[in-house]
């Protein structure tokens, strides 16, 4: 038995009959939206996104709305940094040191196994000294120095929250909107949604730092920057830092650009005869791809150049610049891909997972990101950058106020918290120097204003232009969407 071949399955429906049968549902349905929502049918001047330069157009033809922000950097702290040890300043917690954290204030909360067996779970207040910097006087740790001079430009929001509470569902959970793997990531969403000005590198590029001596990490999975269901030309394309940035991207020994040039042709002849036979899409990513690693051999060996960086801005994100992977370079790297209009860039830094001598451990890894994060945010606002560029910084979850294993005076760990967590942003229609929410005494919970990881992934979007409840895609018979069925765009936050 022949099974007829996605192509012939999609012309089969396009007949007279499915035409006007469709036809009638549409004026049906297009009347009732007309009745049910009269601003759809108002007249306002659609925003147009930025026409493909090569390839399939984006997926929107034109924004939901006016967009803030043209680009993101995410500068993702994965395994999760303490916020009682960086933003949530609680002085109280020095009258609570060993005692057993209230019941009151946990209130049955479920906890992770690795402190469920601990016959009690004392108190730790932070050892580091908290001061005010900005206009607003917001409390910032002595470990952020270089971030703290910047608060007049950042939006520090102290309650965001989510459901997961290990590392590999959390993590997932806020890249994709689900903590099952197989949904693209935001990247993605992107990439699919509104596109890249750039021709001649990805619109998802992600950039991995090396991890601080003696740091210990979660793994990160590729699937954290996968395209999920959308086609796999949306994927984030991660950058190496030893070796060629991308695997095969230079010419083997004996092949020149012409012939690369004439392969590539002729791939491309042999692609669109399968394409015309079985009509998969993925064909169609699979030659983008091809074309897309053609361009990036001139173009990202000068994205890596940084010989024409000044002196005074290398200096500036201190003495790591120059060495490839790591998150100085990582994040001087960013901002060049940002002067390039890539839609989206990822900086991982690992090694926050610190369920142990955190005092030892967390200000060597402050000080390697502190400047640089610093100096990222400096450089894109004397570029005039800033105002278009969406930075955004923090984790997949919190910190417990709580010391997992025994507590000293001058040692304790801290257990997963997803209950309330800091995470900031800056530029890209946020509004500047302003703290959003406020957890109780004990950094345990979200007494005001919380903001859930759908939330900010909303918010995100909304500053891009995009309503993310409208950005879809169809799969399995449902149609998809980054915030699932949840989200609220944080009004608050925006300028």
């Amino acid at each position: 038995m022949n099974l007829p071949t996605p192509l012939q399955q999609h012309l089969d429906h396009i007949n007279r009959r499915y035409f006007f049968g469709r036809t009638a549902c549409g004026l049906g349905t297009a009347a009732l939206a007309s009745l049910l929502n009269p601003r759809l049918f108002a007249e306002s001047p659609p925003v147009p996104v930025a026409a493909p330069v090569t390839g399939e157009p984006p997926a929107l033809a034109e924004l939901h709305r006016p967009a803030r922000a043209k680009r993101v950097i995410w500068l993702f702290m994965a395994d999760a940094p303490s916020q009682l040890d960086l933003w949530d300043y609680k002085p109280g917690l020095q009258e609570y040191f060993d005692k057993d954290l209230p019941e009151s204030v946990r209130n049955g909360q479920r906890i992770t196994t690795m402190t469920s067996g601990q016959s009690r779970l004392p108190v730790a207040p932070s050892m580091f000294k908290f001061n005010q910097h900005g206009q607003q006087g917001t409390w910032v740790s002595e470990l952020l120095p270089h971030t703290a001079s910047m608060m007049d430009d950042l939006c520090l929001v102290k309650t965001v929250n989510t459901e997961a509470i290990n590392h590999d569902p959390a993590i997932t959970y806020i890249q994709t909107g689900s903590q099952i793997p197989g949904r693209p990531s935001l990247g993605a969403w992107l990439s699919y949604g509104i596109g890249s000005p750039n021709a001649d590198l990805p619109a998802y590029v992600v950039l991995h730092s090396r991890l601080a001596a003696g740091s210990q990490s979660q793994a990160l999975f590729s699937r954290l920057w996968g395209s999920g269901f959308l086609p796999t030309r949306h994927q984030g394309v991660a950058l190496r830092s030893v070796g060629d940035p991308v695997l095969y991207l230079s010419n083997p020994p004996g092949v020149n650009d012409t012939r690369r040039r004439r392969m590539l042709d002729g791939l491309s002849a042999l692609n669109q005869t399968r394409l015309a036979e079985v009509g998969d899409p993925e064909i169609n990513a699979r030659i983008a791809q091809y074309e897309m690693a053609y361009r990036m051999q001139s173009s990202v060996p000068e994205l890596t150049d940084l010989s024409q960086e000044t002196a005074a801005t290398l200096d500036m994100y201190g003495p790591d610049v120059k060495t490839p992977g790591t998150y100085a370079y990582n994040c001087l790297l960013a901002r060049r891909l940002a002067e390039r209009n890539v839609r989206f860039t990822q900086v991982f830094l690992r090694g926050w997972d610190h369920h142990g001598s955190l005092p030892k451990q967390i200000p060597d890894l402050c000080k390697a990101m502190d400047q640089p994060t610093a100096a990222l945010l400096k450089d894109l606002k004397q570029r005039g950058m800033l105002q278009d560029t969406l930075v955004v910084w923090g984790g997949e979850f919190g910190r417990t106020v709580y010391s997992q294993g025994t507590l000293t005076k001058d040692n304790y760990g801290r257990d997963h918290h997803p209950r309330n967590f800091c995470m900031w942003l800056a530029g890209g229609g946020i509004r500047p120097g302003m703290v959003h929410g406020q957890t109780d005494d004990f950094s345990y919970n979200a007494i005001e204003k919380p903001v859930h990881i759908h939330d900010l992934n909303a918010t995100i979007l909304d500053c891009l232009g995009i309503d993310h409840e409208r950005l879809t895609y169809r799969f399995q018979g449902r149609d998809f969407r980054l915030t699932d069925i949840h989200g609220n765009v944080v009004k608050e936050i925006l300028a």
